[in-house]
């Protein structure tokens, strides 16, 4: 059965930090492999970051770990509001989402929404977009779309 996504292989967890110079580093000496550069999220204008509906400033500095078959996202948001931001003064620091590599974001957040798990954010990045949809209630951790030109 394909499920709701139509693909059940987690590719990536993202765990947000207060500091991901520092997490980065702990991440990179745990596993014993070399700390990646922290990237910063593309401004509004190229993002197109929307946020519960309305668009958002909100950044976030991310550092990418590629562990096998599973990456591991380091997410630090900046002060703006956003799933990232909201999440972390909420629960503090750890799990945020789940992601899963799909095509055709819109009927899948359509269809979730039918489903009882509304969007919550989404934007564009190089090379395609990303949705995070509230599955928190049900699933414990956020579900994160991606879709790949």
């Amino acid at each position: 059965m394909a499920g709701l996504l139509g693909n059940n292989v987690i590719t990536q967890i993202g765990i947000l930090v207060n500091d991901i110079d520092k997490v980065s580093q702990a991440y990179a000496d745990f596993f014993g492999v070399a700390k990646p550069e922290a990237m910063i999220t593309d401004t509004v204008d190229k993002a197109q970051t929307e946020y519960n509906g309305a668009p958002s400033e909100a950044r976030a500095k991310l550092a990418f770990f590629d562990m096998g078959s599973l990456q591991l996202e380091l997410i630090e948001p900046d002060r703006y509001p956003s799933t990232w931001r909201d999440y972390l003064n909420e629960h503090g620091e750890g799990p945020h989402h789940i992601a899963f590599v799909i095509e055709g974001m819109k009927e899948k957040v359509t269809l979730l929404e039918s489903k009882g798990f509304p969007l919550q954010q989404k934007g564009e990045y190089t090379g395609g977009r990303y949705a995070y949809i509230d599955t928190f209630q049900a699933l414990k951790v956020l579900v994160e779309l991606l879709e790949n030109d």
